[in-house]
């Protein structure tokens, strides 16, 4: 039998939360005035072209977003209903796409097209403090699976190696002049809906964002917990930090850099480390047309997160340059060339051979409604 996204609830003293919330949902709702109902959607179709001319029509396991090679496909169709109130919100969506048959291929057949299932409570008059509950959006990264959020066209190895989505609860602040935000999360795992069979804890994680100024923007996340069964506890430890700068009219920068180390099952007192580094430039010509140059770093000698089976683990190199043009307020026309460089020859040309270097040409047209 299926369970709920909200399935952490029954477990111990998280039952409390639950409780806490129903009661103040329930209050809430009898006090709402004006609440607004907006419903919206996005679509992205994409063509990627890998030049190694791989026999399967799939790109590497490590990239989940636009992962499938010569042939037109679908990233994202969303729909998305949305109801907010002053102290009530609630989020819904709807999805389908090689982006979530990718990413939620390990959850329940039933759940892997819900995109977001989410409810929020305003907990004081005076103050931006908010209790949501349910499959959020994750809070790390600086990239969404939604693409045209993104100054990219495909997303990094950063974001598409770590959570595009969490289930849990979020205890979050925001400062009366908008500089800070800050929250609290209590999660069931690492981009998960349900937690891992046989784990009983939960996870843990933070954010923290600062913008001092419309120009500035200094985040801060961070995930603790053990992604396995209790039996085969490994604890992980992830932070990730970026800054977002607006250098003048036309330049901006983007700068990111993760870092995870996950126990060693041989030896509880020793960690498989992994880190990735990623800068962006992003160039704006006009409201029309903007360009974009990228370059990334990702080593996982260990294969915590991508797992190569190949003497110097996964240790690659990414660089990307795109190009985007708003054809209309609705409408973005995108394209990319990006190149990828590895330590070791993990890029399949063919059935018997493979290549350090992987040279991929996308398109993709976005669609908002």
């Amino acid at each position: 039998m299926s369970k709920s996204p909200l399935h952490f609830f029954s477990h111990g003293g998280l039952l409390a939360i639950s409780l806490l919330a129903n009661d103040c949902l329930s209050e809430d709702l009898q006090n709402l005035s004006e609440p607004r109902f907006k419903a919206s959607g996005y679509l992205e179709s994409y063509y990627s072209k890998d030049f190694n001319q791989p026999s399967v029509q799939k790109r590497p396991p490590f990239i989940y977003s636009y992962n499938q090679d010569d042939s037109l496909q679908v990233n994202l169709a969303l729909v998305k209903a949305d109801i907010t109130a002053s102290h009530f919100r609630a989020h819904l969506g709807v999805a389908s796409g090689t982006y979530m048959k990718a990413n939620y291929a390990a959850e329940n057949r039933t759940l892997q097209h819900l995109y977001e299932a989410n409810v929020g409570i305003k907990l004081s008059d005076q103050h931006d403090i908010w209790l949501d509950v349910g499959l959020m959006p994750a809070h790390i990264g600086f990239e969404s699976a939604i693409g045209a959020e993104n100054w990219t066209l495909t997303r990094s190895m950063m974001a598409d190696n770590s959570p595009y989505f969490e289930t849990g609860a979020k205890l979050s602040y925001t400062s009366a002049d908008g500089k800070w935000y800050v929250s609290g999360l209590l999660l069931n795992g690492w981009q998960r809906v349900h937690r891992p069979d046989g784990n009983s804890t939960p996870s843990l994680g933070h954010q923290i964002t600062y913008r001092p100024n419309d120009r500035l923007t200094i985040n801060s996340s961070s995930f603790i917990g053990n992604d396995k069964s209790d039996a085969d506890r490994q604890m992980r430890y992830f932070h990730n930090l970026f800054a977002q700068v607006q250098l003048d009219d036309h330049w901006s920068m983007l700068a990111g850099f993760d870092i995870g180390a996950e126990q060693r099952l041989d030896d509880k007192g020793r960690y498989n480390v992994w880190y990735t580094p990623n800068l962006i430039l992003r160039y704006r010509y006009s409201d029309q047309l903007s360009m974009a140059a990228r370059a990334e770093y990702y080593q996982d000698k260990q294969g915590v997160i991508v797992s190569t089976d190949t003497p110097n683990g996964f240790k690659t190199q990414g660089y990307s340059v795109n190009m985007d043009y708003q054809l209309y307020p609705s409408i973005l026309l995108r394209a990319e060339l990006r190149q990828f460089v590895s330590k070791d020859r993990i890029f399949q040309k063919d059935d018997n051979d493979f290549s350090s270097r992987s040279l991929l040409a996308t398109t993709a047209l976005a669609i908002s409604f």
